[in-house]
């Protein structure tokens, strides 16, 4: 697949001389009017105006001010192929496109014959064959392949919490975690499972569940070969063979590599408590005799005194 400037496009013959071209800002290469869109995104890498409400980045300042209205407009337009939602009709058809693949997909990958709407997209795309990471964090030595999860991972250093729930207190770092956390307070469960109807508030706990109905389990123990539904659940085995007792009893500190361990071990503070409780309410009658005994006996005592005294 070939693709050519718009100079080239104009030497080839491909477009009519009469035809209006528009000069791009960037470069300052001309094109036809749907071309020069496509090209445009060639200069998108270049990101120099910067949201100071969420950290997002964009090659043109007119898209940071059309981006601004995100934050402040109602999002009365919702896709309904997903849980995004827009504040103008013009940007959910743009985004719905992305579902439907109404773009036309030129830029292709040599490598793997993948194709993108965008030469950004493309750009973006080889890296995962290069392993390529300009973006470097000037806190750690962590480094990234899109700006925007640079963005994303400088906030744990920053603790910039940019995401403000409206219903109360918390803020978050990434807008997908106020958007779980919205639905604390919504109540809403998009994410259903087809095998058994229940529903879920977030995507990774339906994956989750999904496996207890197909036996999924794609996490493998490098040592014993043993295999897991969930990452944390093969964390957790690893710990048995480095050792590592990372369950801890909350009554007496004392460590153990396995879950099942901790709650045999916590059964056992369960019947100590309930021991001593049975032992301290079985004690009580007894005291009271002892107290009714002593009265009874200083109230003899002090009778003889009397009759002594007589």
């Amino acid at each position: 697949m070939a693709f050519y400037s718009g100079n080239n496009y104009i030497r080839q013959g491909l477009f009519y001389n009469e035809e209006k071209l528009y000069k791009c800002r960037h470069c300052g290469e001309s094109f036809p009017e749907n071309i020069l869109i496509r090209h445009m995104a060639i200069h998108a890498e270049e990101k120099p105006y910067k949201c100071n409400q969420c950290g997002d980045s964009f090659s043109e300042n007119i898209l940071l001010i059309s981006h601004m209205g995100t934050h402040t407009e109602e999002k009365q337009y919702p896709c309904n192929q997903c849980d995004k939602a827009f504040s103008k009709n013009s940007a959910l058809t743009r985004h719905v496109k992305t579902h439907s693949c109404l773009w036309e997909k030129q830029y292709q990958c040599f490598q793997c014959n993948k194709v993108f709407t965008r030469n950004s997209g493309l750009t973006i795309h080889m890296r995962t064959h290069t392993g390529e990471k300009p973006y470097r964090c000037s806190h750690c030595d962590s480094a990234f392949s899109q700006n925007g999860d640079l963005v994303k991972h400088t906030r744990t250093h920053t603790g910039e919490k940019p995401y403000q729930c409206t219903e109360c207190t918390k803020a978050f770092s990434q807008k997908v975690f106020l958007n779980n956390h919205m639905r604390i307070h919504t109540g809403e469960k998009p994410f259903q499972c087809h095998y058994c109807n229940k529903a879920f508030s977030r995507d990774i706990a339906l994956t989750y569940h999904l496996r207890t109905h197909t036996g999924e389990k794609p996490y493998q123990c490098g040592r014993c070969n043993k295999n897991f539904s969930t990452s944390s659940g093969l964390y957790r085995h690893a710990k048995i063979h480095t050792g590592e007792k990372i369950n801890k009893c909350s009554e007496c500190f004392k460590a153990f590599s396995k879950q099942s361990s901790l709650a045999k071990h916590m059964k056992k503070h369960t019947m100590e408590t309930k021991t001593k409780t049975i032992a301290k309410v079985s004690a009580r009658p007894r005291r009271k005799c002892r107290i009714q005994k002593s009265l009874a006996e200083e109230a003899n005592g002090n009778q003889s005194d009397i009759e002594d005294f007589n």
